[in-house]
């Protein structure tokens, strides 16, 4: 039995004073008011509406029970707008997850932004270099870097592309010089990101004659934060793999080197990962669709820094 439907069919007579009345009201036929309200007059195991040929009357239970049927169905409406309105308007909490360096250089400034046109919604995040179960933590959406996805039944979208360099100190260099290509790094001490996306042992790197991959075994330190490392680099520990966004300061003020200026390391693409694409909350559309449209080109402003920078460093 349907107690919902019963109780609105119940609560339409007791309005409009006829069964054939709340019949036009709810767009059914009169047998069918007349069987919803006997059905949950059965349930109750109580008489609700007194009826005769003439008029239609409601029973002192029936009057309670009107009141109630009333406050419920009035919830149910407004549980009903308020869902129907998150599909339409973007507004309550926004659960995002993102990889730490991508957190800080990116992802803030575009919860800035997005703000700006969207201020009922707010947001809780995250920042872990890891890639989270959406559904058991309760994200609404995971900003990770990846080479590729594994399928999980996820909605993805990509959202650009970046990648790494190699760099150390100046004092570094001064003291154990440059490195070239990919097979000089096993005479320096290498420092090492610990990423879900990246190998620790092996470094993987594009260069002019295709990808190289080098094994890195000298490998005093490693962090699993890009910003931990950049600080571990400027120190003179070591070459260390930073992100472009990770490098750009260091390589303008001159407390970093980039070595191997003719190699970077393999392309990473950036998503935006999503429980669902069906009946998708507004604040949810509207915050991947944001990102869509800001962060290529926040991608592509960090690596027209870099081609600038180098630019000026062989004038």
């Amino acid at each position: 039995m349907d107690t919902l439907q019963n109780m609105r069919a119940f609560s339409c007579v007791a309005e409009a004073g006829s069964f054939t009345a709340a019949a036009v009201q709810l767009d059914t036929t009169t047998a069918n008011v007349s069987r919803a309200v006997s059905n949950l007059e059965a349930h109750l195991q109580t008489r609700l509406l007194n009826r005769t040929t003439r008029r239609i009357a409601l029973t002192e239970a029936g009057k309670r029970y009107l009141a109630r049927c009333e406050q419920i169905l009035s919830y149910v409406e407004e549980a009903e707008a308020e869902a129907s309105d998150a599909h339409a308007r973007p507004a309550g909490q926004l659960k995002v997850h993102t990889m730490t360096g991508i957190g800080q250089h990116f992802v803030i400034d575009a919860i800035a932004g997005y703000r700006k046109t969207h201020p009922d919604v707010t947001f809780d995040l995250t920042l872990a270099n890891r890639v989270p179960d959406l559904l058991d933590e309760g994200y609404d959406v995971s900003i990770v870097l990846a080479s590729e996805l594994p399928d999980s039944g996820f909605v993805s979208q990509r959202l650009g592309i970046t990648y790494s360099i190699a760099c150390a100190s100046p004092e570094y260099v001064q003291t154990h010089g440059m490195a070239y290509r990919p097979s000089d790094l096993p005479a320096h001490s290498c420092l090492r990101l610990v990423s879900p996306v990246l190998q620790l042992e092996k470094w993987l790197f594009d260069g002019p004659d295709g990808q190289e991959m080098v094994n890195i075994t000298n490998a005093p330190f490693q962090v699993n934060s890009a910003d931990a490392m950049t600080t571990a680099i400027t120190s003179g520990m070591g070459i260390g793999v930073l992100p472009i966004y990770a490098a750009i300061d260091g390589l303008r003020n001159g407390s970093l080197v980039r070595m191997m200026p003719k190699y970077r390391s393999g392309e990473l693409n950036l998503y935006a990962i999503y429980p669902s694409r069906q009946y998708l909350d507004a604040k949810i559309r509207t915050w991947v669709e944001y990102l869509r449209g800001s962060l290529p080109d926040m991608l592509a402003a960090h690596e027209s820094d870099l081609k600038i920078h180098e630019l000026h460093m062989a004038i």
